[in-house]
Protein backbone atom coordinates (compact mmCIF):
# COMPACT_ATOMS: atom_id res chain seq x y z
CA UNK A 1 0.00 0.00 0.00
CA UNK A 2 1.52 3.51 -1.05
CA UNK A 3 2.05 5.97 1.61
CA UNK A 4 -0.61 9.17 1.77
CA UNK A 5 -0.44 12.68 1.60
CA UNK A 6 -1.10 15.59 4.43
CA UNK A 7 -4.75 15.20 4.57
CA UNK A 8 -6.94 18.12 3.23
CA UNK A 9 -10.68 18.64 4.02
CA UNK A 10 -13.16 17.93 1.25
CA UNK A 11 -16.90 18.64 1.42
CA UNK A 12 -19.52 16.69 -0.47
CA UNK A 13 -21.07 18.86 -2.81
CA UNK A 14 -24.50 16.80 -2.38
CA UNK A 15 -25.24 15.93 1.03
CA UNK A 16 -22.78 18.90 2.46
CA UNK A 17 -20.50 15.98 5.11
CA UNK A 18 -16.96 17.09 5.43
CA UNK A 19 -14.10 14.54 5.10
CA UNK A 20 -10.57 14.24 5.90
CA UNK A 21 -8.85 13.16 2.55
CA UNK A 22 -5.15 12.54 1.52
CA UNK A 23 -4.08 11.47 -2.12
CA UNK A 24 -2.38 7.70 -2.45
CA UNK A 25 1.39 8.60 -3.64
CA UNK A 26 2.57 5.99 -6.38
CA UNK A 27 5.99 5.12 -7.35
CA UNK A 28 7.69 7.53 -10.31
CA UNK A 29 10.07 5.34 -12.83
CA UNK A 30 12.95 6.76 -10.28
CA UNK A 31 11.47 4.89 -7.22
CA UNK A 32 10.28 8.00 -5.38
CA UNK A 33 7.07 7.89 -4.26
CA UNK A 34 4.80 11.00 -5.99
CA UNK A 35 1.28 12.62 -5.45
CA UNK A 36 -1.00 14.90 -6.28
CA UNK A 37 -1.00 18.21 -4.51
CA UNK A 38 -4.62 18.95 -3.35
CA UNK A 39 -5.85 22.35 -3.24
CA UNK A 40 -7.27 23.08 -0.13
CA UNK A 41 -9.13 25.99 -0.60
CA UNK A 42 -10.74 24.07 -3.93
CA UNK A 43 -14.13 22.37 -4.22
CA UNK A 44 -14.72 18.81 -4.72
CA UNK A 45 -17.38 18.24 -7.37
CA UNK A 46 -19.19 15.25 -8.23
CA UNK A 47 -18.48 12.27 -10.86
CA UNK A 48 -21.62 11.89 -12.90
CA UNK A 49 -20.51 10.20 -15.96
CA UNK A 50 -16.86 8.71 -16.71
CA UNK A 51 -14.68 9.73 -19.46
CA UNK A 52 -11.07 8.21 -19.78
CA UNK A 53 -9.66 11.15 -20.66
CA UNK A 54 -10.64 12.84 -17.85
CA UNK A 55 -9.54 10.64 -15.30
CA UNK A 56 -6.07 11.56 -15.23
CA UNK A 57 -3.63 14.38 -13.99
CA UNK A 58 0.08 15.00 -14.81
CA UNK A 59 1.87 15.17 -11.20
CA UNK A 60 5.78 16.03 -11.04
CA UNK A 61 7.83 14.16 -9.08
CA UNK A 62 10.03 16.39 -6.41
CA UNK A 63 12.99 14.04 -6.92
CA UNK A 64 13.36 13.38 -10.54
CA UNK A 65 11.32 16.48 -12.34
CA UNK A 66 9.82 13.99 -14.33
CA UNK A 67 5.87 14.55 -15.18
CA UNK A 68 4.21 11.59 -15.23
CA UNK A 69 -0.01 10.80 -15.39
CA UNK A 70 -1.89 9.51 -12.75
CA UNK A 71 -5.44 8.83 -11.68
CA UNK A 72 -7.66 12.08 -10.37
CA UNK A 73 -7.75 11.91 -6.86
CA UNK A 74 -11.47 10.85 -5.96
CA UNK A 75 -13.36 10.24 -2.63
CA UNK A 76 -16.56 8.40 -2.06
CA UNK A 77 -18.94 10.08 0.48
CA UNK A 78 -21.10 7.28 2.43
CA UNK A 79 -24.50 9.44 0.56
CA UNK A 80 -22.91 7.29 -2.22
CA UNK A 81 -21.80 10.67 -4.58
CA UNK A 82 -18.36 10.16 -5.60
CA UNK A 83 -16.02 13.21 -4.99
CA UNK A 84 -13.18 14.41 -7.61
CA UNK A 85 -10.81 16.48 -5.46
CA UNK A 86 -9.14 19.60 -6.61
CA UNK A 87 -5.32 18.93 -7.72
CA UNK A 88 -3.43 22.18 -7.48
CA UNK A 89 -1.24 22.94 -9.65
CA UNK A 90 2.24 24.21 -7.53
CA UNK A 91 4.74 21.02 -6.34
CA UNK A 92 5.49 20.32 -3.23
CA UNK A 93 8.02 22.64 -2.51
CA UNK A 94 10.71 20.20 -0.15
CA UNK A 95 11.69 17.27 -2.34
CA UNK A 96 12.22 14.15 -1.04
CA UNK A 97 16.03 12.51 -0.46
CA UNK A 98 17.70 11.40 -4.46
CA UNK A 99 17.18 7.10 -4.48
CA UNK A 100 20.60 5.57 -4.46
CA UNK A 101 21.59 4.20 -7.61
CA UNK A 102 21.21 0.27 -7.89
CA UNK A 103 23.90 -2.40 -7.63
CA UNK A 104 24.62 -3.73 -10.81
CA UNK A 105 23.34 -6.91 -11.89
CA UNK A 106 25.31 -9.77 -12.07
CA UNK A 107 26.13 -11.45 -15.33
CA UNK A 108 22.87 -13.84 -16.60
CA UNK A 109 23.57 -16.52 -19.37
CA UNK A 110 21.87 -16.18 -22.94
CA UNK A 111 18.36 -16.89 -22.58
CA UNK A 112 16.93 -19.37 -24.44
CA UNK A 113 13.65 -19.24 -26.27
CA UNK A 114 11.16 -21.19 -27.47
CA UNK A 115 9.22 -21.32 -31.05
CA UNK A 116 6.25 -19.67 -30.70
CA UNK A 117 2.90 -21.64 -32.90
CA UNK A 118 0.13 -21.33 -30.69
CA UNK A 119 -1.10 -18.55 -28.24
CA UNK A 120 -0.14 -21.17 -25.21
CA UNK A 121 3.60 -20.69 -26.78
CA UNK A 122 3.88 -17.15 -26.98
CA UNK A 123 2.82 -17.56 -22.76
CA UNK A 124 5.25 -20.07 -22.36
CA UNK A 125 7.75 -17.73 -23.84
CA UNK A 126 6.74 -14.78 -21.75
CA UNK A 127 7.44 -17.02 -18.88
CA UNK A 128 10.64 -18.14 -19.15
CA UNK A 129 11.84 -14.85 -20.40
CA UNK A 130 10.13 -13.32 -17.03
CA UNK A 131 12.41 -15.91 -14.99
CA UNK A 132 15.27 -15.46 -16.99
CA UNK A 133 14.61 -11.81 -16.14
CA UNK A 134 15.01 -13.22 -12.75
CA UNK A 135 11.17 -13.19 -11.43
CA UNK A 136 9.70 -15.67 -9.23
CA UNK A 137 6.44 -17.19 -8.44
CA UNK A 138 5.02 -17.30 -12.34
CA UNK A 139 1.28 -17.90 -12.62
CA UNK A 140 -1.94 -16.64 -14.41
CA UNK A 141 -2.64 -13.35 -13.22
CA UNK A 142 -5.91 -13.14 -11.36
CA UNK A 143 -7.70 -10.35 -13.12
CA UNK A 144 -8.37 -11.35 -16.55
CA UNK A 145 -7.21 -8.56 -19.33
CA UNK A 146 -9.62 -6.75 -21.59
CA UNK A 147 -7.46 -8.45 -24.26
CA UNK A 148 -4.42 -11.02 -24.47
CA UNK A 149 -3.33 -13.27 -20.98
CA UNK A 150 -2.54 -11.74 -17.96
CA UNK A 151 0.64 -13.60 -16.21
CA UNK A 152 2.04 -12.47 -12.82
CA UNK A 153 5.17 -12.75 -10.99
CA UNK A 154 6.00 -11.58 -7.70
CA UNK A 155 6.22 -7.58 -8.00
CA UNK A 156 5.23 -8.01 -11.67
CA UNK A 157 2.17 -7.94 -13.83
CA UNK A 158 1.98 -8.97 -17.43
CA UNK A 159 -0.21 -9.19 -20.53
CA UNK A 160 0.88 -11.13 -23.03
CA UNK A 161 -1.14 -10.10 -26.95
CA UNK A 162 -1.09 -13.44 -29.42
CA UNK A 163 -3.31 -11.77 -31.58
CA UNK A 164 -2.15 -10.47 -34.48
CA UNK A 165 -3.73 -6.62 -33.87
CA UNK A 166 -1.16 -4.02 -32.94
CA UNK A 167 -2.12 -3.64 -29.36
CA UNK A 168 -4.09 -0.42 -28.74
CA UNK A 169 -3.43 2.78 -26.06
CA UNK A 170 -6.16 1.36 -24.14
CA UNK A 171 -4.65 -1.93 -23.35
CA UNK A 172 -1.63 -0.49 -22.50
CA UNK A 173 -3.37 1.81 -19.99
CA UNK A 174 -5.88 -1.19 -18.83
CA UNK A 175 -2.34 -3.04 -17.77
CA UNK A 176 -0.70 -0.22 -16.06
CA UNK A 177 -3.93 1.04 -13.88
CA UNK A 178 -4.40 -3.07 -12.69
CA UNK A 179 -0.66 -3.40 -12.20
CA UNK A 180 -1.29 -0.21 -10.01
CA UNK A 181 -4.10 -1.21 -8.14
CA UNK A 182 -1.53 -4.31 -7.19
CA UNK A 183 1.20 -2.32 -6.36
CA UNK A 184 3.19 -4.09 -8.89
CA UNK A 185 5.12 -2.69 -12.07
CA UNK A 186 4.23 -4.24 -15.57
CA UNK A 187 5.09 -5.07 -18.75
CA UNK A 188 3.64 -5.66 -22.20
CA UNK A 189 4.18 -8.43 -24.39
CA UNK A 190 2.64 -8.73 -28.42
CA UNK A 191 3.02 -10.40 -31.47
CA UNK A 192 2.29 -7.25 -33.82
CA UNK A 193 3.66 -4.90 -32.05
CA UNK A 194 1.66 -1.38 -30.82
CA UNK A 195 0.25 1.09 -32.08
CA UNK A 196 1.76 4.32 -32.31
CA UNK A 197 -0.41 5.88 -29.71
CA UNK A 198 0.00 3.09 -27.78
CA UNK A 199 4.16 3.47 -27.52
CA UNK A 200 3.59 7.15 -26.92
CA UNK A 201 0.92 6.85 -23.83
CA UNK A 202 3.79 3.65 -22.59
CA UNK A 203 6.29 6.30 -22.86
CA UNK A 204 4.49 8.40 -20.26
CA UNK A 205 3.47 5.93 -18.13
CA UNK A 206 7.41 3.71 -17.86
CA UNK A 207 5.49 0.70 -19.38
CA UNK A 208 7.82 -1.40 -20.72
CA UNK A 209 6.84 -2.84 -24.08
CA UNK A 210 8.19 -6.00 -25.99
CA UNK A 211 7.13 -7.64 -29.46
CA UNK A 212 7.72 -11.27 -29.36
CA UNK A 213 8.64 -12.85 -32.86
CA UNK A 214 8.33 -16.30 -33.47
CA UNK A 215 11.37 -17.50 -32.32
CA UNK A 216 9.84 -16.37 -28.90
CA UNK A 217 12.23 -13.65 -28.05
CA UNK A 218 11.27 -10.70 -26.80
CA UNK A 219 12.54 -7.51 -28.40
CA UNK A 220 12.30 -4.48 -26.23
CA UNK A 221 10.29 -1.50 -28.79
CA UNK A 222 11.05 1.30 -25.78
CA UNK A 223 13.52 2.89 -23.23
CA UNK A 224 11.84 1.43 -20.20
CA UNK A 225 11.73 -2.44 -22.18
CA UNK A 226 15.69 -1.96 -22.61
CA UNK A 227 16.27 -1.40 -18.82
CA UNK A 228 14.10 -4.26 -18.07
CA UNK A 229 15.84 -6.43 -20.43
CA UNK A 230 19.32 -4.83 -19.18
CA UNK A 231 18.89 -4.91 -15.27
CA UNK A 232 16.47 -7.84 -14.74
CA UNK A 233 14.72 -7.71 -11.26
CA UNK A 234 18.17 -6.07 -9.70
Amino acid sequence: MWAMSESVPVRCPACRREHLYAAPSYPCACGAPVSPHLDRRGTATAVTHRAWDEEWVTVRCDSCGRSDQWPCPELGCPCGTMLRVTVAGAPAEAPPDPVPQAAAPAPRRPFQPVAIRTARDAVTATALYLRWLGYRDIRRADQRPPSGIGIAARGLLAQVDPTVRPASVRDVECLWLTAMTESSCCAYFSLAGYADDARRRADGLGVPLFVLDLTGTPRAVNDMADQLDASGTA
